[in-house]
């Protein structure tokens, strides 16, 4: 009897372990946390669920609280894709050999920031970046934001040569995130700041934007900005040809309300070379060795 049941429990945990192993393991996915953190969980929860759907394998997202921690996720392998700004996309590429930028927003293309002002600044919308802008008190978004801070710095310093933002202001901070900007800015905690435009679109839609309290002065030239990328390994760990299923299923997303929530018209593709651009700009800003 005591031989039978070592027999049938061996066999269990035999059956048990087969099974477990039977199961693909998780791919886990994050995002740079650009706006209010609920908003995020909200939408990307939605996007595990579709890929999850048409990958056929367990998908989770893992909620970041920085910008840098998206970068270190990606690093240490925590997550296996990420939505990610221009910049931070060009730091995972180059620090995980082989990682590629697989698509991107068809708005991402030519992206643009909004530079707005406090009504009290009495700073008008301007064709040209505002001279009186200079002494100031100004936020960017977070420190490595494409659009809250790589190429607003770089245009700022177009603007005023020989100056950086520390000497352009009379003081410079960073939100963390484009909401927060808008609230600092409105709230006059900030003069002025600047921050992706799809954000400030959204948030003055979903009614969060006094107008009259504060409003865009200037719009950038374009720039490359947001992008979807995957690490070099995925095809060992997923199989060979997952990069390319993944890019498909983001590149077929046509579902109004999953576009809606990145304020997206669709998906395309994308590749490293479309952001060359971003790592010039941060070694010529010092942001980037």
């Amino acid at each position: 009897m005591t031989r039978r049941v070592v027999l049938v429990t061996s066999l269990a945990v035999l059956f048990m372990t087969a099974a477990a192993q039977a199961q693909p393991a998780p791919i886990v996915f994050t995002a740079i946390p650009d706006q209010d953190e609920t908003r995020l969980v909200e939408k990307f929860t939605a996007y595990a669920r579709y890929f999850e759907a048409k990958l056929g394998v367990p998908v989770k997202y893992l909620p970041v609280k920085s910008y840098p921690a998206a970068v270190t996720a990606f690093t240490n392998n925590q997550v296996q894709f990420g939505w990610f700004g221009g910049f931070t996309g060009v730091q995972v590429v180059l620090a995980v050999p082989r990682s590629q930028s697989i698509a991107q927003g068809a708005e991402d293309v030519a992206f643009t920031s909004y530079f707005i002002a406090n009504a009290s600044t009495g700073l008008k919308p301007s064709k040209q970046l505002p001279e009186a802008i200079a002494g100031k008190t100004f936020t960017f978004g977070a420190r490595a934001s494409t659009s809250g801070r790589v190429f607003p710095e770089h245009f700022l310093r177009q603007a005023f040569p020989g100056k950086t933002p520390e000497t352009i202001f009379s003081r410079v901070g960073f939100s963390g995130d484009h909401s927060r900007t808008v609230q600092l800015v409105q709230s006059g905690a900030y003069e002025v700041g600047v921050m992706d435009r799809i954000v400030w679109d959204t948030e003055v839609k979903a009614g969060k934007v006094d107008t009259k309290l504060v409003s865009v002065i200037w719009e950038t030239p374009p720039f490359p900005d947001y992008h979807w990328v995957a690490r070099g390994d995925v095809d060992k760990t997923y199989g060979e040809g997952f990069t390319k299923r993944l890019t498909a299923t983001i590149l077929g997303i046509d579902d109004p309300q999953l576009l809606a929530v990145f304020g997206r018209t669709k998906f395309i593709p994308a590749k490293n070379e479309d952001y060359k651009v971003i790592e010039d700009v941060a070694k010529l800003t010092g942001l980037l060795n």
